[in-house]
């Protein structure tokens, strides 16, 4: 007998209820979480994982081949040369002596006993480091005492000391100016000064070298569409070695009601009697310029950034300025050299006058010579404007082979057709040092002028 309830339409129905439930706990489950991204992607791939291959940079690519053809030419790179010892007017670089006139030790005071001694007392009283921000618990007597110093030096109310001098140009932009904002400044700025700007968002013109009255005319026409202008210039052009008409560019942005920044870095313990810049070459008083900036890097003997200017400004920097209020104090062994160097300078004032002695000096040689010296006064800054690139690079080269180390200016930090050599007159050189040099100089140029056709198809390759 056959059991009805286990017939073929039950079987059926007994299914289609399973199914049934099946259906309903797949609708109730919730889903389950989807693998991490990483997971997935390792599933999906074995493949090592490789560190991105900057050599393939279009951009490293050219400096390559840049390499390969001063290398045909049999040029050495005269960059990162390695100075055994104290750099002053002379210098050692592979156990060989060399007339230097690259270095910024204008004064001399770098190296100098007093200075090493200062140094070495603030690492025994606060250590190498202050460790950590200002702001938060870098702070040190040595710092107020510097910036009080240098405020007496440029004669303004007070100062403000950074650990980079490139970022104290480019912080100190970046805080007082803004979209709504105008900044002009020199074609032949520094590049801290043109990062500065960018970085700050406001409107830039860059303006004719020394050329005030552009300034004017210029701010004639625009100024009513900003709510700030800042005109920059340099005490002393790094380049050129010129400097520009410090009275008729106040009379400018007094006119325009701007603000006036002078980067004094190359022209503090170069211009003036005693070394206090471009105001007191000038016979102007500092507090007639809103902003002075400056480096400890050169005459000061040591690495840093100031800014200099009302009691207002630098309290305001002081807590707003990025590369103040998030970076690390100055090292106090740097203020100490900074501060001794500067007392140096003003107690010996025959350094300043020697230096110009042998600026002047230096200027007067190269034009006898023959050597083309562009906008140079004599004041530390020397170019010797040769022409193309490849010429100066060789130029370099070749005096250097003779025991002369200065350093070749090439495009695009320079025009192609301004490359030059760019010399640092100190006064610690002698008269026949500088005869030397110029000397060197003028001979070499000479042979590789003969042979320019030969370099500009080595340069074209």
């Amino acid at each position: 007998m056959s059991d009805e309830k286990n017939g073929p339409s039950d079987k059926r129905s007994s299914k289609e209820a399973l199914m049934a439930n099946l259906r309903e706990a797949n609708r109730n489950r919730r889903p389950r979480p989807a693998p991490p991204a990483h997971a997935a992607k390792a599933e999906t791939s074995r493949r090592p994982v490789k560190p991105f291959d900057f050599s393939t940079l279009p951009e490293y690519r050219e400096l390559r081949m840049q390499r390969a053809a001063a290398d045909m030419m049999g040029i050495g790179n005269p960059f990162f040369r390695s100075h055994e010892g104290l750099a002053a007017a002379t210098t050692m670089i592979g156990n060989r002596t060399f007339l230097n006139f690259a270095s910024y030790n204008y004064l001399g005071l770098n190296g100098h006993e007093r200075v090493n001694a200062a140094a070495k007392a603030a690492i025994d009283r606060y250590g190498t480091s202050v460790s950590a921000s200002r702001l938060v618990a870098g702070e040190r007597p040595i710092h107020r005492e510097f910036e009080e110093k240098i405020a007496e030096l440029h004669g303004v109310e007070d100062a403000i000391a950074m650990v980079s001098g490139h970022a104290t140009n480019v912080s100190t932009i970046g805080t007082l100016l803004g979209p709504r904002d105008l900044i002009m400044y020199d074609a032949l700025i520094h590049n801290s000064i043109a990062e500065g700007a960018r970085l700050s968002g406001a409107s830039r013109v860059s303006f004719p070298h020394n050329d005030w009255r552009f300034v004017s005319q210029t701010l004639d026409k625009v100024r009513h569409q900003y709510e700030k202008v800042l005109i920059v210039i340099e005490g002393l052009y790094s380049m050129d070695g010129d400097f520009p008409d410090l009275t008729r560019f106040i009379e400018v942005k007094a006119s325009h009601d701007a603000w006036l920044m002078v980067d004094e870095a190359h022209s503090i313990g170069v211009l003036g009697k005693t070394g206090r810049g471009i105001a007191e070459h000038a016979g102007i008083d500092p507090k007639l310029v809103e902003i002075w900036m400056g480096t400890l890097s050169k005459t000061l003997s040591g690495c840093g950034g100031y800014i200099a200017g009302t009691s207002a400004l630098v309290d305001f920097l002081k807590v707003k300025a990025p590369g103040f209020v998030y970076s690390v104090g100055l090292p106090p062994a740097l203020a100490a050299a900074a501060i001794t160097s500067i007392d140096l300078m003003l107690e010996e004032p025959w350094r300043v006058a020697k230096l110009h002695e042998n600026g002047q000096f230096f200027v007067e040689e190269a034009k006898n010579a023959g050597l083309d010296v562009g906008l140079s006064e004599g004041y530390a800054v020397c170019p010797i404007i040769v022409g193309g690139s490849a010429q100066a690079a060789v130029l370099a080269h070749r005096i250097y082979e003779r025991g002369l180390n200065a350093l070749p200016i090439i495009y695009p930090a320079v025009p192609e057709k301004a490359a030059r050599l760019r010399f640092f007159i100190t006064s610690l050189h002698t008269r026949e040092e500088i005869s030397d040099a110029v000397r060197i100089t003028a001979e070499e140029l000479e042979i590789v002028r003969s042979a320019g056709s030969v370099l500009q198809q080595l340069s074209a390759r």
